[in-house]
Protein backbone atom coordinates (compact mmCIF):
# COMPACT_ATOMS: atom_id res chain seq x y z
CA UNK A 1 0.00 0.00 0.00
CA UNK A 2 1.36 3.22 -0.87
CA UNK A 3 0.53 6.53 1.16
CA UNK A 4 0.43 9.95 -0.75
CA UNK A 5 0.87 13.16 0.91
CA UNK A 6 1.51 16.75 0.41
CA UNK A 7 4.85 17.75 0.41
CA UNK A 8 3.50 21.79 0.56
CA UNK A 9 1.58 21.03 3.65
CA UNK A 10 4.48 18.83 5.04
CA UNK A 11 1.46 15.78 5.31
CA UNK A 12 -1.00 17.40 7.29
CA UNK A 13 -3.61 16.31 5.06
CA UNK A 14 -4.18 13.97 8.01
CA UNK A 15 -4.34 15.73 11.25
CA UNK A 16 -2.16 12.94 13.38
CA UNK A 17 1.02 13.61 11.54
CA UNK A 18 2.81 15.29 13.87
CA UNK A 19 0.34 14.93 16.57
CA UNK A 20 0.21 12.90 20.26
CA UNK A 21 0.97 10.54 22.22
CA UNK A 22 5.10 11.06 21.60
CA UNK A 23 7.54 8.18 22.82
CA UNK A 24 9.41 10.80 24.19
CA UNK A 25 10.53 14.52 24.79
CA UNK A 26 11.10 14.60 21.03
CA UNK A 27 8.52 16.58 18.75
CA UNK A 28 8.16 16.65 14.77
CA UNK A 29 5.87 15.57 11.75
CA UNK A 30 7.61 12.01 11.87
CA UNK A 31 7.22 11.56 15.36
CA UNK A 32 3.34 11.08 16.23
CA UNK A 33 2.57 7.92 17.34
CA UNK A 34 -1.26 8.08 16.88
CA UNK A 35 0.33 8.26 13.11
CA UNK A 36 2.36 5.43 13.38
CA UNK A 37 -0.29 3.26 14.86
CA UNK A 38 -2.54 3.81 12.22
CA UNK A 39 -0.06 3.77 8.93
CA UNK A 40 2.43 0.69 9.86
CA UNK A 41 3.71 -1.35 6.49
CA UNK A 42 2.44 1.48 4.34
CA UNK A 43 5.02 3.14 1.96
CA UNK A 44 4.91 6.47 1.85
CA UNK A 45 5.42 9.38 -0.69
CA UNK A 46 5.05 12.78 -1.06
CA UNK A 47 3.43 14.60 -4.23
CA UNK A 48 2.42 17.66 -5.10
CA UNK A 49 -0.45 17.51 -7.19
CA UNK A 50 -0.49 21.47 -7.95
CA UNK A 51 1.84 20.38 -10.39
CA UNK A 52 1.67 19.47 -13.96
CA UNK A 53 4.07 16.67 -13.41
CA UNK A 54 3.13 15.67 -9.79
CA UNK A 55 -0.06 14.80 -11.49
CA UNK A 56 1.86 12.82 -14.34
CA UNK A 57 3.25 11.21 -11.79
CA UNK A 58 -0.10 9.92 -10.25
CA UNK A 59 -1.21 8.91 -13.40
CA UNK A 60 1.46 6.55 -13.41
CA UNK A 61 0.75 5.12 -10.20
CA UNK A 62 -2.77 4.76 -11.31
CA UNK A 63 -1.71 2.62 -14.34
CA UNK A 64 -0.38 0.04 -11.26
CA UNK A 65 -2.15 0.07 -8.98
CA UNK A 66 -5.58 -2.16 -8.45
CA UNK A 67 -7.40 0.27 -6.05
CA UNK A 68 -7.32 3.80 -5.72
CA UNK A 69 -8.93 5.01 -2.63
CA UNK A 70 -9.48 8.44 -0.73
CA UNK A 71 -11.05 10.18 2.46
CA UNK A 72 -11.57 13.56 1.21
CA UNK A 73 -14.89 15.51 1.61
CA UNK A 74 -16.91 15.08 -1.62
CA UNK A 75 -15.66 16.78 -5.04
CA UNK A 76 -12.38 17.57 -3.99
CA UNK A 77 -10.49 14.96 -5.76
CA UNK A 78 -12.92 15.56 -9.04
CA UNK A 79 -11.29 19.48 -8.51
CA UNK A 80 -7.83 18.11 -8.38
CA UNK A 81 -8.91 16.54 -11.69
CA UNK A 82 -8.93 12.73 -10.45
CA UNK A 83 -12.15 11.91 -9.87
CA UNK A 84 -13.29 7.89 -11.23
CA UNK A 85 -14.37 8.84 -14.89
CA UNK A 86 -10.46 10.12 -15.31
CA UNK A 87 -9.11 7.48 -13.50
CA UNK A 88 -11.15 5.00 -15.05
CA UNK A 89 -9.99 6.43 -18.68
CA UNK A 90 -6.18 5.60 -17.52
CA UNK A 91 -7.08 2.02 -16.27
CA UNK A 92 -10.08 0.71 -16.79
CA UNK A 93 -10.48 -2.01 -14.57
CA UNK A 94 -9.46 0.46 -11.40
CA UNK A 95 -11.65 0.37 -8.25
CA UNK A 96 -11.70 3.71 -7.27
CA UNK A 97 -12.98 3.95 -3.26
CA UNK A 98 -14.50 7.68 -1.73
CA UNK A 99 -15.09 7.41 2.08
CA UNK A 100 -16.47 10.87 2.74
CA UNK A 101 -18.61 12.00 5.50
CA UNK A 102 -21.88 12.35 3.51
CA UNK A 103 -21.19 10.53 0.00
CA UNK A 104 -21.20 11.89 -3.60
CA UNK A 105 -24.79 12.58 -3.65
CA UNK A 106 -27.40 14.44 -1.57
CA UNK A 107 -27.91 17.91 -0.35
CA UNK A 108 -25.17 16.91 2.30
CA UNK A 109 -22.38 16.18 -0.15
CA UNK A 110 -20.69 19.41 0.23
CA UNK A 111 -20.45 19.56 4.06
CA UNK A 112 -17.54 17.99 5.86
CA UNK A 113 -17.60 15.94 9.21
CA UNK A 114 -15.25 14.75 11.97
CA UNK A 115 -15.57 11.18 13.67
CA UNK A 116 -17.42 12.37 16.43
CA UNK A 117 -19.92 14.48 14.13
CA UNK A 118 -20.37 11.21 12.46
CA UNK A 119 -21.37 9.28 15.11
CA UNK A 120 -24.21 12.53 16.36
CA UNK A 121 -25.62 12.69 12.78
CA UNK A 122 -25.81 8.61 12.27
CA UNK A 123 -27.94 8.46 15.71
CA UNK A 124 -24.86 6.73 17.76
CA UNK A 125 -25.19 9.50 20.10
CA UNK A 126 -28.25 9.45 21.00
CA UNK A 127 -28.26 5.78 22.21
CA UNK A 128 -25.02 6.57 24.45
CA UNK A 129 -26.06 7.68 27.98
CA UNK A 130 -27.73 7.62 31.48
CA UNK A 131 -32.06 8.22 32.15
CA UNK A 132 -32.26 12.08 32.11
CA UNK A 133 -29.32 12.99 31.17
CA UNK A 134 -27.79 14.69 28.00
CA UNK A 135 -26.84 12.38 25.09
CA UNK A 136 -22.91 10.54 26.31
CA UNK A 137 -21.34 10.71 23.02
CA UNK A 138 -18.28 7.50 22.54
CA UNK A 139 -15.41 9.40 23.69
CA UNK A 140 -13.58 9.07 20.83
CA UNK A 141 -13.81 9.08 16.78
CA UNK A 142 -15.46 5.32 16.86
CA UNK A 143 -16.90 6.11 12.68
CA UNK A 144 -13.54 7.32 11.59
CA UNK A 145 -12.28 3.28 12.40
CA UNK A 146 -15.83 1.84 11.80
CA UNK A 147 -15.53 3.56 8.82
CA UNK A 148 -11.93 2.83 7.53
CA UNK A 149 -13.62 -1.07 8.05
CA UNK A 150 -16.54 -0.76 5.97
CA UNK A 151 -14.78 0.86 3.17
CA UNK A 152 -11.91 -2.47 3.72
CA UNK A 153 -15.44 -4.81 3.28
CA UNK A 154 -16.45 -2.76 0.05
CA UNK A 155 -12.75 -2.97 -1.29
CA UNK A 156 -13.03 -6.54 -1.21
CA UNK A 157 -16.44 -6.84 -2.67
CA UNK A 158 -15.42 -4.96 -5.54
CA UNK A 159 -12.22 -7.00 -6.31
CA UNK A 160 -14.55 -10.09 -5.95
CA UNK A 161 -16.30 -8.56 -8.46
CA UNK A 162 -13.11 -7.82 -10.95
CA UNK A 163 -11.99 -11.28 -10.36
CA UNK A 164 -15.44 -12.39 -11.56
CA UNK A 165 -16.09 -9.99 -14.46
CA UNK A 166 -13.10 -8.00 -14.97
CA UNK A 167 -14.47 -4.44 -14.10
CA UNK A 168 -13.90 -2.04 -11.88
CA UNK A 169 -15.91 0.19 -10.45
CA UNK A 170 -16.55 3.32 -7.91
CA UNK A 171 -17.03 2.40 -4.85
CA UNK A 172 -19.04 5.65 -3.23
CA UNK A 173 -19.41 5.17 0.45
CA UNK A 174 -21.15 7.95 2.65
CA UNK A 175 -19.51 7.52 6.20
CA UNK A 176 -22.56 9.00 8.11
CA UNK A 177 -24.51 6.31 6.78
CA UNK A 178 -22.35 3.18 8.01
CA UNK A 179 -22.85 4.57 11.38
CA UNK A 180 -26.90 4.68 10.62
CA UNK A 181 -26.42 1.07 10.13
CA UNK A 182 -25.42 0.40 13.28
CA UNK A 183 -28.91 1.47 14.81
CA UNK A 184 -29.96 -1.82 14.01
CA UNK A 185 -32.20 -2.57 17.68
CA UNK A 186 -33.02 1.25 18.40
CA UNK A 187 -34.30 1.74 14.34
CA UNK A 188 -36.22 -2.47 14.83
CA UNK A 189 -37.73 -0.85 18.25
CA UNK A 190 -39.02 2.42 16.65
CA UNK A 191 -39.95 0.72 13.46
CA UNK A 192 -42.16 -2.07 15.09
CA UNK A 193 -43.21 -0.64 18.44
CA UNK A 194 -43.25 3.33 17.66
CA UNK A 195 -40.62 3.85 21.12
CA UNK A 196 -37.77 6.41 20.30
CA UNK A 197 -34.72 5.41 22.19
CA UNK A 198 -34.90 8.18 24.86
CA UNK A 199 -37.77 8.60 26.69
CA UNK A 200 -39.08 8.73 30.25
CA UNK A 201 -37.64 5.56 31.66
CA UNK A 202 -35.31 5.27 28.81
CA UNK A 203 -32.86 2.26 28.85
CA UNK A 204 -29.86 2.58 30.90
CA UNK A 205 -26.72 1.96 29.00
CA UNK A 206 -25.22 -0.19 31.94
CA UNK A 207 -28.31 -2.26 31.80
CA UNK A 208 -29.44 -5.23 29.52
CA UNK A 209 -33.24 -4.59 28.62
CA UNK A 210 -33.09 -7.51 25.57
CA UNK A 211 -33.40 -10.15 27.27
CA UNK A 212 -34.16 -8.50 30.51
CA UNK A 213 -31.30 -9.00 33.43
CA UNK A 214 -30.55 -8.08 36.50
CA UNK A 215 -28.15 -6.78 37.80
CA UNK A 216 -26.51 -5.83 34.93
CA UNK A 217 -23.59 -3.10 35.30
CA UNK A 218 -20.19 -1.44 36.18
CA UNK A 219 -19.42 -1.22 39.91
CA UNK A 220 -17.20 0.53 41.42
CA UNK A 221 -13.95 -0.94 43.17
CA UNK A 222 -11.77 -0.31 45.90
CA UNK A 223 -9.25 2.61 44.62
CA UNK A 224 -8.95 5.54 42.29
CA UNK A 225 -11.18 5.32 39.19
CA UNK A 226 -11.34 1.29 39.58
CA UNK A 227 -14.53 -0.77 38.58
CA UNK A 228 -16.07 -3.93 38.21
CA UNK A 229 -18.71 -5.59 35.36
CA UNK A 230 -21.01 -8.12 36.73
CA UNK A 231 -24.12 -9.81 34.48
CA UNK A 232 -26.47 -12.01 36.20
CA UNK A 233 -28.24 -13.85 33.04
CA UNK A 234 -30.99 -15.36 34.99
CA UNK A 235 -31.65 -16.73 38.27
CA UNK A 236 -29.04 -19.55 38.80
CA UNK A 237 -26.36 -16.31 38.58
CA UNK A 238 -28.11 -14.54 40.69
CA UNK A 239 -28.03 -17.46 43.33
CA UNK A 240 -24.51 -18.00 42.62
CA UNK A 241 -23.77 -13.77 43.27
CA UNK A 242 -25.94 -14.11 45.99
CA UNK A 243 -23.15 -16.88 47.75
CA UNK A 244 -20.38 -15.32 47.25
CA UNK A 245 -21.73 -11.54 48.51
CA UNK A 246 -23.55 -13.50 51.51
CA UNK A 247 -25.34 -9.88 52.41
CA UNK A 248 -28.85 -9.31 53.70
CA UNK A 249 -30.56 -8.07 50.97
CA UNK A 250 -29.03 -11.47 48.53
CA UNK A 251 -31.52 -13.05 51.50
CA UNK A 252 -34.33 -11.09 50.49
CA UNK A 253 -37.02 -13.34 48.60
CA UNK A 254 -37.94 -10.08 46.08
CA UNK A 255 -34.75 -10.74 44.82
CA UNK A 256 -34.88 -14.15 43.83
CA UNK A 257 -36.67 -14.05 40.64
CA UNK A 258 -35.87 -11.60 38.05
CA UNK A 259 -39.49 -9.59 38.21
CA UNK A 260 -38.36 -8.70 41.42
CA UNK A 261 -35.13 -7.45 40.66
CA UNK A 262 -35.75 -6.12 37.53
CA UNK A 263 -38.35 -3.74 39.88
CA UNK A 264 -35.89 -2.70 42.38
CA UNK A 265 -32.69 -2.12 39.92
CA UNK A 266 -31.48 1.26 41.28
CA UNK A 267 -31.98 -0.42 45.07
CA UNK A 268 -30.15 -3.31 43.95
CA UNK A 269 -26.94 -1.74 42.07
CA UNK A 270 -26.14 0.14 45.59
CA UNK A 271 -26.51 -2.56 47.62
CA UNK A 272 -23.82 -4.24 44.86
CA UNK A 273 -21.95 -1.53 44.81
CA UNK A 274 -21.18 -1.34 48.60
CA UNK A 275 -20.34 -4.35 47.88
CA UNK A 276 -17.78 -3.93 45.29
CA UNK A 277 -16.39 -0.71 46.20
CA UNK A 278 -14.62 -2.71 49.56
CA UNK A 279 -12.78 -4.82 47.22
CA UNK A 280 -9.76 -4.86 44.19
CA UNK A 281 -11.82 -5.44 41.26
CA UNK A 282 -9.43 -8.23 39.71
CA UNK A 283 -9.71 -10.17 43.61
CA UNK A 284 -13.59 -9.51 43.11
CA UNK A 285 -14.11 -10.52 39.36
CA UNK A 286 -12.04 -13.70 40.21
CA UNK A 287 -14.07 -14.93 42.77
CA UNK A 288 -17.67 -14.36 41.11
CA UNK A 289 -16.02 -16.20 38.03
CA UNK A 290 -15.00 -18.70 40.29
CA UNK A 291 -18.96 -18.98 41.57
CA UNK A 292 -20.18 -19.10 37.94
CA UNK A 293 -20.97 -15.28 37.80
CA UNK A 294 -19.73 -13.73 34.45
CA UNK A 295 -17.39 -11.09 35.95
CA UNK A 296 -14.98 -9.31 35.09
CA UNK A 297 -12.31 -5.85 36.26
CA UNK A 298 -12.92 -2.80 33.68
CA UNK A 299 -9.32 -2.90 32.07
CA UNK A 300 -7.20 0.21 31.53
CA UNK A 301 -5.52 0.43 28.06
CA UNK A 302 -2.10 -0.10 29.88
CA UNK A 303 -3.64 -2.92 31.92
CA UNK A 304 -5.23 -4.73 28.69
CA UNK A 305 -1.62 -4.18 26.73
CA UNK A 306 1.04 -4.51 29.15
CA UNK A 307 0.09 -6.70 31.91
CA UNK A 308 -2.53 -8.80 30.46
CA UNK A 309 -0.58 -12.39 29.76
CA UNK A 310 -3.09 -13.46 27.37
CA UNK A 311 -2.93 -10.27 25.39
CA UNK A 312 0.88 -11.12 24.80
CA UNK A 313 0.69 -14.64 24.13
CA UNK A 314 -1.91 -14.14 21.75
CA UNK A 315 0.03 -11.58 19.58
CA UNK A 316 -2.27 -8.54 19.28
CA UNK A 317 0.21 -5.49 19.95
CA UNK A 318 3.34 -6.21 17.68
CA UNK A 319 6.68 -4.59 17.94
CA UNK A 320 7.39 -2.10 14.79
CA UNK A 321 10.23 -0.23 13.85
CA UNK A 322 10.25 3.34 12.68
CA UNK A 323 12.67 4.87 11.20
CA UNK A 324 12.32 8.61 13.83
CA UNK A 325 10.30 6.92 16.82
CA UNK A 326 12.49 3.48 16.96
CA UNK A 327 10.96 0.27 18.05
CA UNK A 328 7.51 1.11 19.39
CA UNK A 329 3.68 -1.22 19.83
CA UNK A 330 1.28 -0.79 17.29
CA UNK A 331 -2.47 -2.32 16.48
CA UNK A 332 -2.25 -5.87 15.18
CA UNK A 333 -5.31 -7.63 13.69
CA UNK A 334 -7.56 -9.00 16.05
CA UNK A 335 -7.43 -12.30 14.10
CA UNK A 336 -5.21 -15.01 13.17
CA UNK A 337 -5.15 -16.98 10.00
CA UNK A 338 -3.51 -20.75 10.09
CA UNK A 339 -2.10 -20.07 6.69
CA UNK A 340 -1.55 -16.99 5.66
CA UNK A 341 -1.21 -15.21 8.96
CA UNK A 342 -0.14 -11.16 9.27
CA UNK A 343 3.00 -9.86 10.01
CA UNK A 344 3.25 -6.06 11.07
CA UNK A 345 7.15 -5.32 11.53
CA UNK A 346 7.74 -1.68 9.70
CA UNK A 347 6.70 1.52 11.09
CA UNK A 348 4.90 4.41 9.13
CA UNK A 349 6.36 5.98 6.49
CA UNK A 350 8.62 9.19 7.34
CA UNK A 351 6.95 12.11 5.28
CA UNK A 352 8.67 10.99 1.65
CA UNK A 353 10.61 7.74 3.19
CA UNK A 354 9.78 6.01 0.12
CA UNK A 355 10.14 8.50 -2.96
CA UNK A 356 13.25 6.89 -4.10
CA UNK A 357 11.94 3.58 -4.01
CA UNK A 358 8.14 4.15 -5.25
CA UNK A 359 9.37 6.48 -7.92
CA UNK A 360 12.79 4.33 -8.74
CA UNK A 361 11.72 0.66 -8.30
CA UNK A 362 8.03 1.00 -9.49
CA UNK A 363 8.31 3.94 -11.57
CA UNK A 364 11.70 3.51 -13.28
CA UNK A 365 12.98 7.13 -12.56
CA UNK A 366 17.07 7.22 -12.08
CA UNK A 367 18.27 9.03 -8.95
CA UNK A 368 19.20 12.29 -10.91
CA UNK A 369 15.16 12.37 -12.10
CA UNK A 370 13.95 11.91 -8.44
CA UNK A 371 16.27 14.64 -7.28
CA UNK A 372 14.83 16.83 -9.77
CA UNK A 373 11.87 16.07 -8.95
CA UNK A 374 12.20 17.27 -5.24
CA UNK A 375 14.26 20.69 -6.29
CA UNK A 376 11.35 21.38 -8.48
CA UNK A 377 8.98 20.88 -5.49
CA UNK A 378 6.82 18.17 -7.31
CA UNK A 379 7.80 15.70 -4.06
Amino acid sequence: MIRIEDPVRQGRWDILRGAPPFRDERRGIDLGGAFNNHNSEKLGITLNLRTPRGRELLESLVRISDVVAENFAAGVMERLGFGYEHLSAIRPDVIYVSNSGFGASGPYRSYKTWGPIVQAISGLTFTSGLPDREPAGWGFSYMDHTGGYIMAIAILMALYHRARTGEGQWVDMACTEAGATLNGPATLDWTVNHRPMRRPGSPHSNRNDWPPMAPHGIYPALGDDAWIAIACRDDADWGALAQVLDRRFTREARFAELAGRLAAQDELDREIASWTREREASAAACALVAAGVPAAAVARPEERIERDSNTAAWGLWPEVEHTAIGRVRVDGLPVHLSRTDWSIARGAPCLGEHNRQVFGDLLGLTPEEIEALRGEGVI
